[in-house]
């Protein structure tokens, strides 16, 4: 099998239904932000220890690749993976489940105490431009509300396990450095 196929020589690529479309378009960017939050996701999780938390972010991935295929579809009733509405409540218990367990959620802090937690950061915020990449598609095409807020709750989930697996929180203290900085 051939990785090459020249077809996108000339600046398109061909979606899931087999329609052919620009390379540099809103749909090409969106499923592509999340195919980069999906290979770090995968980068992240080589600095996680937690045995649960890398067991959810595996089942993650595997939605990531449903919402990658849904964005990368024009004609809808030709994609049967969808994100359905029981995906986002899974990521809602993810969050209600680790939200108690973690400390000076009230605070700023300055992201990345340690490894696991920096590339959690990472993928948090690759998630929010995503997200935002989304959302301007959906401004132009129709894209699904359940996928919207999959994506939405994804990227709290993704901050979530990220302030889990901090350590040594560095608390922003906004007037303190604002002092020091002026004088």
């Amino acid at each position: 099998m051939k990785i090459y196929t020249k077809t996108g020589d000339k600046g398109q690529t061909s979606l899931y239904d087999g329609s052919r479309i620009d390379k540099a378009s809103l749909r090409v960017e969106s499923y592509g932000t999340i195919d980069e939050l999906n290979s770090y996701i995968g980068l992240a999780c080589k600095f996680i220890d937690d045995e649960k938390i890398l067991n959810l972010l595996f089942k993650i991935q595997q939605k990531l690749f449903f919402v990658a295929g849904e964005l990368a579809t024009v004609e809808k009733d030709k994609y049967t993976y969808k994100i359905r509405e029981k995906d986002v409540i899974e990521l809602e218990n993810i969050i209600d489940d680790y939200l108690p367990k973690i400390e000076g959620l009230d605070k700023f802090i300055i992201p990345g105490s340690s490894k696991s937690s920096a590339g959690l950061h990472v993928c948090r915020t690759i998630c929010r431009r995503a997200e935002r990449r989304i959302l301007d598609l959906n401004k132009k095409e129709e894209v699904s509300d359940t996928l919207i807020k999959f994506i939405n709750r994804l990227s709290d989930v993704l901050y979530t396990f990220a302030r889990y697996l901090e350590k040594d929180l560095q608390i922003m203290d906004f007037d303190k450095i604002y002092t020091e900085t002026t004088k």
